[in-house]
């Protein structure tokens, strides 16, 4: 358990997930208790690829590879490989958790990378960077994301403000696959570029083209108007696409729409297939990314 204050965040080795965040006692995330499963992706780490990939299949280095089909009822291998393995607990602080897991070699995926998934809290709140280094003979495709659903007090979403920086839209199909057409968010139902509510809106989105602060990050922005309370989840410019999920298809009733998925991506959907925003890492090579979570209290 990481603490600061009266700020508490739980990372977890399976994994190498977040659990839980709380700031001055409210909740920021909607996670999952001790001794509960996670489910719907809460917190967890994307790698080597975040989202779909369809059929399982992809092509890299005149290789073609088959991963198992870790969402069978749409035919796709879904949120990469580590999401359920056992991380090494590396550093453990008060402010301070580092976890580490190698990812060797197994079928659909021939390739050896060291990841580190490092959380700090701090006075700005929960800091997240993830490592990847190649270990292997030769390169590696990589991709990655994060999975956590921000939330206030409210019960449900549907009366917070969101503000997420989004030009542009991915079009997908009923699989959640890219569909190569793309859409302008202004004006449209998926605009949420100026702050407004979320209302009935139903999001399982992915969006790209993201306006940047003069740092360099993106940051999306969730509001209770009725109290002030308030978190933002930020990417640095590794994270060139943003997933918006409103937990409307969640198997579990109770979770749906209680917090909003708010998922900063390498790399869009079926990356693997289209290479598009897929990162090659060289042997000896570490990719690095981070994002984070600021609390706004009410």
């Amino acid at each position: 358990m990481l603490r600061r204050g009266d700020d508490e965040a739980v990372a977890v080795e399976i994994g190498g997930g977040l659990r839980s965040y709380t700031a001055g006692g409210r909740p920021v995330l909607d996670g999952y208790g001790r001794d509960e499963a996670c489910t719907g992706g809460r917190g967890q780490l994307l790698a080597p690829w975040p989202n779909r990939l369809a059929d399982g299949r992809y092509r890299f280095a005149g290789a073609e590879h088959q991963l198992a089909l870790t969402e069978p009822e749409r035919h796709n291998a879904i949120h990469g490989l580590v999401r359920f393995s056992s991380w090494t607990l590396e550093a453990d602080e008060e402010g301070l958790a580092r976890f580490s897991y190698r990812l060797g070699p197994q079928p659909g995926w021939p390739f050896a990378l060291d990841l580190v998934n490092e959380y700090r809290l701090g006075e700005r709140g929960l800091r997240i960077e993830t490592t990847a280094t190649n270990v292997g003979e030769g390169p590696s495709p990589y991709g990655c994301g994060a999975h956590p659903y921000l939330r206030t007090s409210s019960p449900t979403i549907d009366g917070l403000v969101l503000r997420a920086p989004a030009a542009v839209r991915l079009r997908t199909d009923d699989r959640g696959i890219p569909t190569g057409e793309e859409e302008a968010t202004e004006g449209t139902d998926y605009d949420f570029t100026s702050p407004r509510l979320i209302g009935g809106a139903v999001l399982d989105t992915c969006y790209r083209d993201l306006a940047r602060e003069a740092d360099g990050r993106a940051v999306v922005s969730l509001e209770d108007p009725a109290t002030g309370e308030g978190v933002e989840l930020w990417m640095d410019r590794a994270y060139g696409f943003l997933m918006l999920f409103t937990g409307d298809a969640l198997p579990d009733e109770a979770a749906r729409r209680r917090g909003l998925a708010v998922e900063p991506m390498t790399c869009p959907p079926n990356a693997l297939q289209s290479g598009e925003g897929l990162v090659v890492i060289e042997p000896g090579e570490t990719f690095t990314s981070a994002w984070g979570i600021s609390p706004r209290r009410g």
